[in-house]
């Protein structure tokens, strides 16, 4: 696949999100592009939903995770389910009930103006990282197929990407993007579907002889019930998806704009759950295509020549693949990861606007419009900054400390909500910022000698659990005496 087929593929589906974009954002004001003005149809939110949880980085690693951790994944994703129902009956009623702009006003009205803007400062730090090192992987990828070869710098390849980017979700923001997250939904699953089929046939394999195939393969192993020091051991994994969703979907403003984007709480609950439940079958599509592709790989690949996250790209790309398959692994790719680039970019401006600013207080509609798009403009340019650092270091463990900031950014944002709703006592409120600082720094204390003191136990993903728990442990030391 040459270069300029690339960018033409990429060319038209980004033509096709800026004609979504115009259409359903034409007319938005600020309550559309914070709230979608509260019109979205349930399905329309489910289908967001579904694809607003897969990046490039999922489109790309999980189906090359498999031969070293198997299904494992998919323990946590049943864990996703479970925490999805929580979300749907304890936090969505609760959130619709305040009609919140943004989520993090519920701890202002809880606890105070310092616990407001702790939650919205680690939502903000968490998310423009999160985002940005997920954009990267992609950025690279393209820099490497396309842009090296056209002599185009990164730092410009970063640039034209992000403009482009905030050039559709500039206008309609939460509106627009339920649109453009529901196309990228049905990319996603065409692309994937299109190579499992494919590859299949490559192999010898009907639609009714995979599946044995698939299921009779090592890397298809989904349940780890034999180890519990093993970071893959089953609850572990399962207990750490539910309050994963809680943490990383419930109270968070990027995803939670979709759902909250929903006629009434009803609606809302509806594409919250059915969502959950499709993504347990999506994600299963991703595992099963590594599958096949390590059995590609083994008979047709010299052994050990491409793993991991380069062998979806490498199949997709190979001289025996005819080219339709090459332009879907790259409409796959940039669906996921331009999409979700967007909603972080809507949410980002959200929360800076309404939880930082504050300006949807002290401005009236055409300042706060001004602001907002102000605001967004920035965050754009905080995005590229971002990433040309993160390409400038060049270092796997600044990326891969990023991977794991959701435990350290997200956990004291969870013990703030737990707190708020299990116990009805107040706080001193302006220490509150001290203990969303201690907790991660104690919980990085736990983590990194929990081998030497509980006789190998690695902690995981389960870190997210423990962040709260000391984030809820110090709030009790905050409780104001009578």
């Amino acid at each position: 696949m040459t270069p300029w087929i690339i960018l033409f593929t990429i060319a038209c589906y980004f033509a096709l999100l800026f004609v979504i974009s115009w259409v359903t954002g034409r007319k938005a004001d600020n309550a559309g592009f914070f709230t979608g003005d509260r019109k979205t149809p349930w399905y329309m939110a489910t289908l967001a939903m579904i694809g607003a949880s897969i990046s490039g980085v999922t489109f790309i690693s999980v189906p090359g995770a498999v031969q070293t951790g198997g299904y494992a994944y998919l323990q946590m994703v049943l864990g996703f389910f479970v925490g999805s129902i929580v979300v749907a009956w304890v936090l969505i009623p609760m959130f619709y009930r305040m009609n919140l702009v943004s989520i993090y006003g519920y701890l202002e009205k809880r606890f105070g103006l310092s616990a407001y803007r702790s939650g919205a400062w680690l939502f903000f730090v968490s998310k423009m990282l999160g985002a940005s090192v997920r954009f990267f992987v992609v950025c690279v990828v393209l820099q490497t197929l396309v842009f090296n070869l056209l002599g185009v710098p990164f730092s410009l390849d970063v640039v034209i990407t992000v403009a482009l980017i905030w050039l559709y979700s500039f206008q309609g923001g939460v509106k627009s993007l339920i649109w453009t997250d529901s196309l990228k939904t049905l990319c996603l699953v065409l692309s994937v579907v299109c190579c499992i089929g494919f590859i299949a046939s490559q192999l010898g394999l009907t639609w009714t002889t995979w599946p044995t195939a698939v299921a009779d393969h090592p890397t298809s192993r989904v349940f780890f019930l034999d180890n519990p020091n093993d970071g893959r051991y089953f609850w572990k994994q399962f207990v750490a998806g539910i309050f994963m969703v809680i943490a990383c979907t419930g109270l968070d403003q990027d995803l939670m704009q979709r759902t909250l984007s929903c006629k009434n709480f009803r609606e809302s609950q509806m594409n919250m759950v059915v969502s959950a439940g499709v993504q347990i079958f999506v994600i299963g599509l991703f595992l099963v295509l590594g599958t096949l592709l390590y059995m590609y790989a083994e008979r047709f690949m010299p052994s050990g020549e491409v793993r991991g996250d380069a062998l979806f790209g490498a199949v997709a790309w190979s001289e025996e693949f005819p080219l339709f398959i090459g332009i879907l692994f790259i409409v796959g790719l940039i669906a996921a990861a331009y999409s979700a680039a967007g909603s972080a970019l809507t949410a980002l401006t959200t929360s800076f606007t309404i939880d930082i600013l504050r300006a949807n207080e002290k401005q009236d509609e055409r300042n706060l419009t001004l602001t907002r798009k102000l605001v967004h403009c920035i965050m754009s340019l905080l995005m590229v900054i971002t990433i040309v650092v993160f390409y400038e270091l060049n270092d796997d463990s600044a990326i891969n400390a990023v991977y794991s900031l959701a435990a350290y950014t997200y956990g004291p944002i969870l013990g703030l909500f737990i707190f708020g709703m299990a116990c009805r006592k107040a706080v001193r409120d302006k220490y509150v910022p001290l203990v969303v600082v201690a907790a991660p720094l104690l919980s990085f204390i736990l983590k990194s000698n929990s081998e030497a003191w509980f006789g190998g136990y690695q902690i995981s993903f389960e870190l997210l659990i423990i962040n709260a728990l000391f984030t809820a442990a110090g709030l009790c030391l905050l409780i104001k005496k009578k």
